[in-house]
């Protein structure tokens, strides 16, 4: 057995935070995972995605733009979308592992599991530690339907050597959204099956709204309030069986993919063994994003799901972990203004407060929304989704929220949430001087 001021569970944006800062403090540090080193974000998630998403916007673009100066007919070559993609994947196992090496951090491959409140075992070793770090990310959700093995996840998606013609997504969340656009545009026949009414709940229903007039453009069959009862093979594909509003249906598809959601990755680790108390699916914690039953233990990221299900609130939880640590428990994670972004074509975007939030707590505030697809950022891409809503709280005059679709929405979004993180007022923000044309220079006629 070997002891360790802090071991990890997970190698990915959350851990990658933890371990650099403790080992900068002179701490003995060990990693752990069962999958390549570097998280889902670098390798199986929203980095590989948006490259691929590349090929899309390319697309997208010279789409939107023919007949206006532009001519030719371009198209996605999948095999060679897919090069480039692994041009930024592949070398992150290694190079973290090099990393690792270098800074004085045993990093092993294989599952972990508990087998006391201190100790944690993996391929047969034992690892005693002060303190444990469980960042071990999420995985796809049961879909609990008879052939659900059929369907494959995000993950083996963004793996596809060929893209097959029929797609069927499963679900209606960021996945589905973000899949079907760029499939669509590579040539496939998509169809969305989503349970809820709408797709990408997340989001205002308003500007979803707006978004869904690209979903007609692309000729994506999104099917809501859908509920999907099984997947059959066939002799030459799968047949999904679903239901909407009672009436019953097949759909066809060469290729089923789960984008049903995903929920934290704690299966295998016999939390019970190390005394460590789970509620609904992950672990229970303080507001220092520690264990409430085992104070040897603390939660970073998707497992501790205290902050959105994001990359950067995994860094974040990871950073304040390391500082708790270092400090005792003296802080505590700000969730104030983290941005979050469907990468859809274009995208939507949303920080802060939503409508029905704002007005479920009470808040006075005043609304300004408006689709905007007659703005010069609309009109210069000659793109027909762009608008926005924001609110601004009355008494203070600082921005609640802000909700965007369009151009530039993935980048914009971050300025309204450092106006709300930092408690900034329209006043402070309309004052700004922003380089024009841009996105941004949008933002004062947007409050």
């Amino acid at each position: 057995m070997k002891t360790y001021d802090l071991v990890i569970i997970g190698s990915g944006t959350g851990a990658q935070a933890a371990s650099s800062r403790m080992r900068a403090a002179g701490w003995s540090v060990a990693l752990v995972d069962h999958r390549p080193f570097g998280g889902t974000c670098a390798l199986r998630g929203c980095d590989p995605k948006r490259v691929l998403m590349s090929g899309g916007e390319a697309i997208d673009a010279q789409t939107r733009m023919r007949g206006h100066g532009v001519t030719g007919e371009a198209r996605i070559d999948w095999p060679n979308l897919m090069m480039f993609k692994r041009s930024f994947t592949d070398a992150v196992p290694r190079n973290l592992e090099k990393d690792f090496a270098e800074n004085g951090i045993d990093a092993f491959h294989g599952v972990a599991r508990f087998t006391g409140r201190d100790v944690v075992v993996t391929e047969g070793r034992e690892l005693k530690a002060r303190y444990i770090l469980i960042a071990a990310g999420a995985r796809p959700i049961p879909l609990d339907i008879p052939g659900q093995e059929h369907a494959v996840t995000s993950e083996e998606f963004l793996e596809l050597e060929r893209l097959p013609a029929r797609i069927v997504l499963v679900g209606g969340g960021y996945i589905a959204a973000e899949f079907s656009h760029l499939a669509a545009r590579a040539g496939a026949h998509v169809t969305v099956l989503q349970r809820a009414q709408r797709m990408l709940p997340a989001f205002d229903p308003d500007l979803v709204g707006w978004l869904m007039e690209k979903f007609g453009e692309l000729g994506i069959d999104v099917r809501t309030r859908t509920t999907v009862q099984r997947i059959d093979k066939t002799v030459d594909g799968f047949i999904v069986h679903a239901s909407t509003n009672g009436q019953e249906q097949e759909v066809a598809a060469d290729l089923v993919v789960h984008a049903a959601g995903r929920e934290p990755d704690l299966a295998g680790l016999d939390l019970a063994a190390g005394g460590v108390a789970t509620e609904d699916g992950r672990v229970k914690l303080n507001e220092f994003l520690q264990s409430v039953s085992n104070p040897k233990v603390y939660a970073a990221g998707d497992v501790a799901r205290s902050g959105p299900p994001l990359t950067p609130v995994a860094g974040h939880d990871g950073k304040a972990v390391a500082q708790n640590l270092l400090d005792g428990n003296r802080h505590r994670p700000d969730y104030r203004g983290v941005p979050s972004v469907a990468f859809t074509i274009p995208p939507i975007a949303a920080v802060g407060l939503g409508e029905a939030e704002a007005r479920a707590k009470g808040i006075k505030f005043r609304m300004h929304s408006e689709k905007a697809s007659d703005w010069y950022t609309a009109r210069r891409l000659n793109e027909s989704v762009y608008g926005f809503k924001t609110l601004v709280e009355e008494d203070t005059d600082r921005i609640l929220g802000a909700h965007l679709v369009g151009p530039h929405a993935e980048e914009v979004i971050n300025l309204f949430g450092l106006a709300i993180r930092h408690g900034l007022t329209t006043e402070d923000v309309k004052t700004t001087i922003f380089a024009y044309p841009t996105g941004a220079s949008d933002i004062g006629y947007m409050l």
